[in-house]
């Protein structure tokens, strides 16, 4: 086992507190939270099992990303009628220019606050 993964393999969690696999080699009967929702799961309240490790020479330290029990999931709930409004709400407001308050069809970015034809305008008068 190169020295990397042996840095992060620790079964019984005497290391880290949890057991800890190197990043790929997790063991049957666990999952992360995006693999849990692909399969219509949640964790349903369970703590966190188990972790996975991968030590990036690049990065500032090691990534992890905690495992759950595939037996102790739950199913995901389903969506009401009023979370799905609430969501249209949510979005509209992400789609609804603050300057000419019009619905752009898309998500205004963050960065400029106003649709494209504002920013357009903007620029122009600057010019």
């Amino acid at each position: 086992m190169p020295t990397a993964y042996a840095k992060c393999f620790d079964p019984n969690g005497a290391r880290f507190g949890i057991p800890t696999y190197p990043w790929r080699m997790a063991p049957d009967g666990y999952a992360t939270r995006r693999q849990l929702r692909t399969r219509g799961l949640r964790p349903g309240g369970q703590p966190v099992a188990a972790q996975v490790m991968v030590i990036n020479r690049h990065a500032c330290g090691p990534r992890v990303a905690f495992l759950y029990r595939l037996d102790l999931a739950r199913p995901v709930r389903p969506m009401t009628s009023r979370k799905w409004g609430a969501l249209a709400l949510a979005m509209l407001a992400r789609r609804t220019c603050p300057r000419c308050e019009l619905d752009v069809g898309y998500c205004i970015p963050r960065r400029y606050g106003i649709c494209g034809l504002c920013l357009a305008a903007e620029e122009q008068r600057a010019a």
